[in-house]
């Protein structure tokens, strides 16, 4: 059951950024991805077999909480290459 979690909760988290509707939604597809991780870590965990599964979660847990923090916590929007002007983006 928690690996189905993990990837629909993935999936739909994929799909809210892949969107772009703004930094709030963003920042709440990032809330649902740490879900997935949490939930594809003890998976992996507790089979055997899906061991890599448990710590590429692990990583990507970490990267999800930063995403969390950057558009939900964060209180000023974080520069953005784009946004720079003068600069030319490569």
């Amino acid at each position: 059951m928690l690996q189905y979690y993990g990837a629909g909760a993935s999936t739909l988290a994929a799909l809210i950024v892949s969107l772009n509707l703004g930094r709030r939604h963003t920042g709440w597809a990032f809330v649902i991805f740490v879900t997935a991780s949490i939930a594809l870590i003890i998976w992996g965990f507790l089979n055997p077999d899906s061991e890599g599964i448990g710590w590429q979660n692990i990583a990507l847990l970490i990267i999800n909480m930063v995403g969390v923090y950057r558009y939900l916590i964060q209180k000023d929007k974080p520069d953005r290459p784009d946004d720079m002007q003068g600069e030319s983006v490569q």
